[in-house]
């Protein structure tokens, strides 16, 4: 009897390389699903950044309030936060941006007027978004902008600086435990996204025509 017998080592393999097919179209799925999400990411950022913010409660977004210092506030000059200030530019944003001054010593209570210098270096005209963020996470709900230029988007031709005002005080009832807010602003280039709701009317009206 010539009958070849299968062999049991062999049959063992089978299913083993069938595994690993498997597998390898499960990686190639993640893989495809994590660079669509990255991008999505990357497309939201802006208002992702300020979701995280107040969801994880740190690095918190400050209080808005009206341009006005309310009634009856009066500063505290018994003790005084030490305010540090801080920029971050996305690697997509071809500008220089940093704070006029990187600290000040702050009363409570006290309205205080600085500056964030901001320049273009390319040729082309951009448009940035700062979104700013206070450590620790606690602190921020005492820091107070009366006006700042992350309320509005910043545009800004090729080759210009300008300087970005920023008005605020410190809440007077600051728990003394707190000496020190950092205050930190990220600029995003958001050129691509208002070109695009800009256009978004025109083309409307074309495709009704």
């Amino acid at each position: 009897m010539s009958d070849k017998q299968s062999d049991p080592n062999q049959d063992k393999k089978k299913p083993k390389r069938l595994s690993n097919k498997r597998s390898t179209k499960k990686l190639t799925g993640y893989l495809v699903l994590s660079v669509v999400a990255m991008f999505g990411f990357g497309f939201a950022l802006v208002p992702l950044y300020d979701v995280m913010c107040e969801a994880l409660g740190i690095n918190g977004k400050t209080n808005t309030v009206s341009a006005v210092q309310p009634q009856g506030m009066q500063p505290d000059y018994s003790r005084t936060v030490r305010v540090e200030f801080m920029s971050h530019i996305k690697p997509d944003m071809p500008w220089q941006f940093s704070p006029e001054v990187r600290v000040l010593e702050v009363h409570p209570g006290e309205v205080v007027q600085t500056n964030y210098i901001a320049r273009n270096l390319s040729g082309a005209s951009l448009v940035g978004q700062a979104v700013p963020s206070v450590s620790p996470g606690m602190g921020a709900t005492y820091f107070n902008k009366m006006e700042c230029f992350c309320f509005n988007q910043q545009p800004l031709d090729g080759h210009k600086s300008v300087e970005m005002g920023l008005i605020f005080y410190i809440e007077p009832d600051i728990p003394e435990s707190i000496h020190t807010l950092t205050l930190s602003y990220t600029l995003f280039n958001i050129t691509n996204e208002v070109g695009a709701a800009a256009n978004k009317p025109e083309s409307n009206v074309l495709a009704s025509n």
